[in-house]
């Protein structure tokens, strides 16, 4: 009896080390960036990729004394990656919905902004199902705004694209009269530039949490919640509240881009 109470002690303390042994210290942390949605990120002219979230996700390693390596991914392929353990986390204004909580887990909110129609300035457009019967829409794919726009507009044609500059080309072109997208990447990422004349944003402004969540927060597998989430969520209290992130807002945007409180 007491030889199988020792050997029952020992093999619980066994798994018990196995265990700890297995599990993540996270000084090592694979991020999975989309490198194609300026101004939060984008490849630079020396093939490095660059952008809000970017300098962001150096400063959440730099809070969390963690050296982090950036895979620039698809976005649609993203999540599909975490959970092939092909990465560790996902920063890249993925919004936090209660569907895709379903699949991952996400740290608290670290910015929000809402959606938008981009289109032509003289557009005289009546948004709603029927005002946009036949309209052709860009979204990018597996995002809220495909989400929205495909549940919202079924008498439109929505048209998927990889990226939303590719949707951007296609608006610039006459190919589609919309694209719905971040308010900012739109401001930022086509009206501020040259393809941008001529555009503006249309329409009202879209923000219905069913959809398009409470902001974008980091994605993680649902195994590293208790404990990756919690140093993320460390980190990103720490970078607000000591000014870095208002730092990186002022450097990018015109506006404040923080979460709701």
């Amino acid at each position: 009896m007491q030889k199988r109470h020792l050997l029952a002690v020992a093999a619980l303390a066994c798994c018990t080390f196995a265990a700890q042994a297995q599990a993540p210290d996270w000084k090592k942390i694979r991020i999975g960036v989309e490198g194609a949605y300026p101004p939060f990120s984008e490849m630079g002219a020396d093939g490095k990729v660059k952008g809000f979230e970017i300098d962001l996700a150096m400063a959440y390693c730099a809070e969390m004394k963690a050296e982090c390596t950036l895979v620039q991914q698809d976005f649609d392929g993203l999540i599909p990656a975490l959970q092939a353990r092909k990465i560790d986390a996902i920063i890249a204004s993925l919004s936090v919905t209660d569907e895709r909580k379903k699949a991952i887990a996400f740290s608290n909110s670290y910015y929000n902004t809402p959606a938008r129609f981009a289109g032509k300035a003289d557009a005289k457009l009546e948004f709603t199902a029927a005002g946009l019967k036949g309209k052709k829409i860009g979204v990018q794919r597996a995002t809220i705004h495909e989400a929205f726009a495909a549940a919202t507009f079924k008498q439109s044609e929505i048209v998927r694209y990889a990226t939303q500059d590719q949707a951007f080309l296609d608006l610039k072109s006459g190919r589609i009269a919309l694209t719905l997208a971040d308010l900012v990447a739109i401001d930022q990422g086509f009206l501020s530039k040259p393809d941008g004349k001529g555009f503006s944003l249309v329409g009202p402004v879209y923000d219905d949490v069913k959809y398009f969540g409470v902001g974008s927060g980091v994605g993680m597998r649902k195994a590293d919640e208790k404990t990756l989430a919690k140093k993320f969520n460390d980190a990103i209290a720490t970078v607000s509240s000591n000014g870095t992130f208002k730092k990186l807002n002022d450097k990018y945007f015109p506006y404040d881009i923080s979460p709701k409180k």
